[in-house]
This record gives C-alpha cells, sequence and structure tokens, in this order.
C-alpha cells in the first residue's frame, strides 16, 4: 500500500496543486461548501457537537488553538481505536493529518493520498489544508490567534522534531506554545472513548524468529560498547521495536501485531514497561529465565515509563534513543547533555536488515500469499461478469482467502478494493453500506496484504475485464515500466533510496503524468506492513543488502481511474558485468578515487546520498518476492523496451517455478492452469534491433550516475 509522504520534495505537492480553493463541485460523493445550504455526502461526519465539546474544554484551560495529530504516544502510523482522536473529532479516517480548532475555526492539513477522503467524510465545520508542512499549520495559527494567545498541544502525542518545529514556527510571535499531559480532546471524548485493550501478549515461535531474543539484546549491546559516546542505555518507544527485540506480538493495534510498550535496555539491566497481567505465562517465563544477571527482564507497570527515565537519567548515564519514534512527554525529561541522538535507535535499524532466516521466511510467506490473490484473481474474472461482485464483498473474499492460508493471522491493513473513480482515492477502502458495485466496464484496484507468523505482505493488482481506454492502457504501461526500471535497477551499495526514486516515475514523467505518494515502504516479519526505515523518502536510510521495501508506482486521475502496481523486493547482491575499479559501469567517477566526493559539500556519511566503506563493496539490485502476474489486458507492448520484456519473461518464469508447485501441492488445478495463461512469455518485437537506443543495466548505472552528479549542483 502506498507509503506516506511526510517528506515528498515541495515540487510534488506543487505540482498537484496546494491551493485551498475550490471550484464548485458537480459530483456528489464530495461536499460543497460553496452552496447554501452546504451539500454534504452521506459519508460525512457531523461534528459540531464534538467541536462544541473540544472548544467548551480549551476555554476551561485558557487555550485558544488545540494541535490534534492522528498518532498515538509511540509515533504509530496505524493506531487503536482508543487513539483515534483524529478520527473522532473530524470524521477523517486517513493514517495523515493534523487538525488544528480555535475557538471559531477548524482546519485539517493531510497530503494528496487523502484530499478526496476528507471531503467526502468532513462536513463545513473544516477547512481542508492540502499540504502537511508545518510551516502551513504556523502561519494559520498565526492569523487566527492573537498575540498572547496559547496554542496547546499534548507532548506524548508529538515527536522530538515535530515539537520543535512549532516552536520553531511560533517562535518571536507573542505566542505561548503550551504543554497540558491531559489530553483534551479525551476530555472532551468522555465515556464514549473506546476502552484500552485486554488481549494476551505472547511468544512468537522460535521457528518464525530469526534469532533469539537474547541474542539480539547482545548485539545491541555490542553497539552501546563500540560508539565513540559509550552511551549507558538505550531507550525503545516505537511499538515494533519492542515486539521485534523480545520476539513478541499482541493485537493492541489492529492488523498490526504489536502491545503497547516501553523498553529501557542498559549494559546490565532491562527494563520493560507493560501491562505485566497481559503477558502469558510462557512469555512471562521467557523474559524472567535469565534471572537474576544481566538477561533478566525487569517488568515495570506501562504507565511508569516516564518517572522512571526521569530517576534514572539523574545518575552519570547516556541515554540513546531514536528521535523519529520518541515523543517529547519521554524526550523533556532527560537532560540535553546526557542525550545521545539518532533519526532511528539502534533496535529498529538492526530491524531492518533481515538475516538470511529471516529472508527466507519472508520468501516463503509470500508464496503461500500469492496463491490467495491468485484464487481471488480468477474468482474475479469468473464472478464479476455476472454482476455479483461489489467492493466490500470483493474485501471480503480476499480476507477469507487469506484467512485460510498456512500460518494466517489475518490481513496486514484494511483492503484496498476500489473500482473506477474510488480506485483514484489512494487509500479508498469501502464499507458494507457504501460500495460500487464492480464492472467489466471499469478499472479495479486491489491493495491487499496478509499477516503469517512468517511474514507480513502487501501487494497490489489493477486489472480491467473489458477493454481499457487508450489512457488506461498507457497509463498502466507506463506504472508497469516504472516498476520494472526501479525493480531491475543495478545500484552503488549504500545509495539512499531517494537518489533512485526517479526510476519508478520516469516512464510517466516522459508524458506528463505523476503520482503524488511515495514509492516504497519497507516490511516487518510479522510485524507493520509499512516498516521504517526503509524507502525511498528523504528521511529513509541507505539501501542495504537484507533490506526489503514495495516498490509500488501508480497513477491516478480523479474522479475516473486508479493504477497502482506494487511489489515487494528484498535488496540482495547485484551481478555486474563490469568490476568495480577506479571508475563505476558507464564511466562515474568513484569517491575518493579520482571523482569529486558525491555530497561535494562535505555532508557526513549518514546523510550522504552515495557512500562507500571500501573497494570491496558490491552494487547491489532488487529481488522481487511478490509473485503474482500482471494484467495482460492493460498492458501494450509496444511501449516497453525489449530489455523490459525481457525482465518481465524472466519475472514470469520465477512465478511459474515458485508459485506452481505450491498450487500443484494445494490440487488447485484451475488456478494453476490460470497462472500458466497470465504468465505466457511475452514476443520480443522487431524493435530488439533498436537495443542500443533502450536502457539496460550498463546505461542505467551511468543515468544514474548523472542524477547523483546533479544533486550535488
Amino acid at each position: 500500500m502506498p507509503p506516506p509522504q511526510h517528506l515528498i520534495a515541495a515540487w510534488l505537492l506543487l505540482l498537484h496543486g496546494c491551493a485551498t480553493g475550490q471550484a464548485p463541485s458537480t459530483r456528489t460523493d464530495v461536499r460543497d461548501c460553496s452552496t447554501d445550504p452546504p451539500y454534504l455526502p452521506p459519508t460525512a461526519t457531523n461534528s459540531t457537537v464534538r467541536l462544541a465539546a473540544l472548544r467548551a474544554v480549551m476555554q476551561a484551560h485558557g487555550v485558544q488553538a488545540y494541535i490534534v495529530p492522528c498518532t498515538d504516544a509511540h509515533m504509530s502510523e496505524y493506531i487503536s481505536e482508543r487513539d483515534a482522536r483524529l478520527g473522532w473529532l473530524t470524521g477523517f479516517t486517513g493514517s495523515s493529518g493534523t487538525a488544528v480548532v480555535t475557538q471559531d475555526k477548524a482546519a485539517l492539513w493531510t497530503d494528496s493520498r487523502y484530499w478526496t477522503q476528507a471531503e467526502r467524510q468532513m462536513d463545513c465545520n473544516w477547512e481542508l489544508q492540502r499540504t502537511i508542512w508545518i510551516e502551513s499549520v504556523g502561519l494559520w495559527i498565526l492569523d487566527a490567534v492573537p498575540v498572547g494567545g496559547n496554542i496547546s498541544l499534548d507532548p506524548f502525542l508529538f515527536s522530538i522534531d515535530t515539537w520543535n518545529s512549532y516552536s520553531q514556527a511560533l517562535h518571536g510571535s507573542g505566542r505561548t506554545l503550551l504543554s497540558i499531559e491531559t489530553n483534551l480532546v479525551d476530555e472532551a471524548w468522555g465515556d464514549q472513548r473506546p476502552p484500552p485493550t485486554s488481549q494476551k501478549i505472547y511468544n512468537l515461535p522460535e521457528a518464525f524468529t530469526g534469532s533469539s531474543w537474547q541474542e539480539k539484546v547482545a548485539g545491541i549491546r555490542q553497539q552501546m560498547e563500540q560508539h565513540v559516546r559509550r552511551p549507558t542505555a538505550v531507550l525503545l518507544s516505537g511499538l515494533e521495536e519492542t515486539a521485534w527485540l523480545f520476539n513478541l506480538r499482541g493485537e493492541d493495534i489492529p492488523y498490526n501485531p504489536v502491545f503497547y510498550s516501553y523498553t529501557l535496555l542498559t549494559s546490565t539491566n532491562i527494563s520493560l514497561f507493560v501491562d505485566e497481567d497481559r503477558l502469558s505465562t510462557s512469555a512471562q517465563e521467557s523474559l524472567q529465565e535469565g534471572c537474576p544477571g544481566t538477561l533478566c527482564v525487569e517488568l515495570r507497570a506501562y504507565g511508569t515509563a516516564r518517572d522512571h527515565l526521569r530517576h534514572y537519567a539523574q545518575d552519570n548515564v547516556t541515554i540513546w534513543l531514536g528521535t523519529e519514534y520518541t515523543n517529547y512527554g519521554l524526550y523533556g525529561v532527560i537532560p540535553q547533555e546526557k542525550l545521545l541522538e539518532d533519526s532511528y535507535s539502534p533496535v529498529m535499524l538492526a530491524k531492518a536488515l533481515k538475516n538470511a532466516k529471516e529472508q527466507e521466511l519472508l520468501r516463503a510467506a509470500h508464496v503461500r500469499d500469492a496463491v490467495a490473490v491468485i484464487q481471488y484473481l480468477l474468482w474475479l474474472e469468473k464472478t464479476v461478469p455476472q454482476g455479483l461482485v461489489d467492493e466490500f464483498s470483493g474485501a471480503q473474499r480476499i480476507d477469507a482467502l487469506r484467512q485460510s492460508v498456512e500460518h494466517s493471522r489475518g490481513p496486514s491493513f484494511q483492503s484496498i478494493s476500489a473500482s473506477g473513480l474510488n480506485a483514484a482515492l489512494a487509500h479508498y477502502s469501502p464499507s458494507n453500506g457504501s460500495s460500487r458495485r464492480l464492472s467489466v466496464d471499469e478499472m479495479y484496484l486491489a491493495d491487499t496484504g496478509g499477516q503469517y507468523l512468517d511474514g507480513t505482505t502487501d501487494i497490489t493488482r489493477t486489472v480491467h475485464w473489458g477493454k481499457p481506454t487508450a489512457l488506461q492502457k498507457e497509463a498502466y504501461t507506463r506504472v508497469l515500466m516504472g516498476n520494472i526500471d526501479l525493480s531491475r535497477l543495478v545500484f552503488p551499495h549504500n545509495t539512499a533510496g531517494r537518489t533512485v526514486e526517479s526510476f519508478a516515475r520516469r516512464a510517466l514523467w516522459e508524458v506528463g503524468l505523476n503520482y503524488g505518494h511515495g514509492t516504497g515502504h519497507g516490511i516487518g516479519n510479522f510485524l507493520s506492513v509499512h516498516e521504517w526505515p526503509v524507502g525511498f523518502q528523504s528521511n529513509n536510510v541507505p539501501l542495504k543488502a537484507g533490506m526489503f521495501t514495495s516498490i509500488e508506482p501508480g497513477y491516478y486521475q480523479d474522479g475516473e481511474f486508479g493504477i497502482r502496481i506494487e511489489d515487494i523486493a528484498l535488496v540482495v547482491e547485484a551481478q555486474t558485468k563490469v568490476g568495480w575499479g577506479g571508475m563505476a559501469p558507464g564511466g562515474c567517477s568513484k569517491p575518493g578515487f579520482g571523482g569529486p566526493t558525491l555530497d561535494g559539500l562535505g555532508v557526513p556519511n549518514t546523510t550522504s546520498l552515495w557512500q562507500y566503506h571500501s573497494e570491496d563493496d558490491p552494487f547491489l539490485t532488487f529481488e522481487v518476492v511478490s509473485l503474482v502476474p500482471y494484467d495482460r489486458n492493460l498492458i501494450d507492448l509496444s511501449l516497453l523496451s525489449p530489455a523490459q520484456i525481457r525482465y518481465l519473461n524472466a519475472y514470469y518464469e520465477t512465478i511459474r517455478a515458485r508459485v506452481g508447485p505450491e498450487l500443484q501441492r494445494q490440487q488447485l488445478q484451475e488456478e494453476y492452469e490460470w497462472l500458466q495463461r497470465s504468465t505466457e512469455p511475452f514476443p520480443l518485437s522487431s524493435a530488439d534491433a533498436a537495443t542500443a537506443s533502450t536502457p539496460g543495466v550498463l546505461p542505467l548505472v551511468s543515468l544514474l550516475c548523472t542524477l547523483l552528479t546533479s544533486l550535488q549542483a
């Protein structure tokens, strides 16, 4: 599914238009606040009473503006119903957004994935700001709140960087940024707020772990010892971090097998802050089998994390933390001189690099997942022409098919089953009361995924069962070309994803098309479907062998159709024709060997676009582990280069070799025959003679060099 785009370049937002002014709408699926009375679709939420309740609470606390984010105390992208404060207040259910409420105004900021969704879900009490930049929020607040006013927020719901950005935006304005630890939305929500979860926290079976939790702790402690600052402790705030470190899983957040917790790992002690009574017996035994000793996990109440951290920070200590996932409420109790800050904690980075066993587990999960998706696509082919399927029943069908797969633990996110104009919403999900019927005359987009004990999956396929328009077919083919070009790219070790991201967009750019979401995100081993810090955005870490990422270009024609093709890929070492000497393939000078450094400005290696550690570092490429064929009906072969066709045919050979036997093992003969038809090799046209003008491996690397060099300018 499309990743968040909170740091996509400003030019992309400008391309899609950041103006808030809207022409009167003739559509019935979105609100129209220009009419009298305003037009609201049935999907909109009446927020009048909720806003009045919040404003009364604000007035009691002396607050002129209140900022409401969409996350929880762990900076989670996906949250529990209990933490869905933004959704309750506004009606908007997207995973990216910020609201600001004053006594007479209310506004929501979100990115282009959700603009149409927001227009469908919010009433006219709300302004929609079509950007996500904090500077925009700050300017709006300065205009809405007079000098001397208090702007308040909950410090436990904002990351360190976000808090600092708001502080900077309001600095010197005469307004006060006021931290109130009592959440004002919670007060307004009252006893209607959902209760906390009570599900058990359990051990991940040993067969599905890459290593024991004791081995993981030893590895993190070794990093602490080797660090030049010699930190005495690592603070873990991200829910995935603690779950991965201890090989534990929970059910506190829908679709994400995590649980509310913090961890403070020192060189001699381990403190796990969690509701102890929720731990299964085997989980408690696993955590405390090393007691007493340095591998004994001390269980402490979840709500005591801040007080314990404040007490620990009074000693001669250095606390290592990741700023992306640590909330300001915890950060604020640690003296600055006792902090060691990185964007991501060492646990987050270790989790991103899958070892050999974890890689095999994820590969196996994707083979079984492919069977479910193939079953679904075949079922659609047979039932859609009969008019028997709508978006909601389609989503139910794919979820049920996955549920029957070995080691299944349900979907990895709410299935995106979108037909026609709904597919133009990158994160649309149908409901039982509002769902389009699937038709052979419309494009259909299915972005779905599964949670399995051995891995998390996420795949998108777009299909058309009738006769697509020329635009639909060309747009689909160009999205596919972008997927292929990035998937087969060979690039240097430690290249930042943002450096190569444009390869997924190039075929679209050639005809003036684009998309407004990120191109990829990391994925977990039975963890989150969006696993940071891997991907192609500016705040992702450089790519290394062992990392998994999605590759998912798309195109969206608002009000008509949407296209996305998404695969999960593993970063692997490439077998290159030309070795790595003084010059890179294609003639790009190697940093430190006669050519300029690529950052050119003395930027530290941790942020370099193209980093090298030694002459022996291998080039890298991607191994696609998603194994479902693309829709042949939508591919215009005349647009594909011979190199792209050869890649496609090789990919189809891999699908046959890996998924075919599994279909036969499960005695799914009809699905096996469908797979054989869908993976027939594509013919290489006479254009093969023009291969010299086609970007093969060496020209692609040469183009990469050009892109890297231009980024220095």
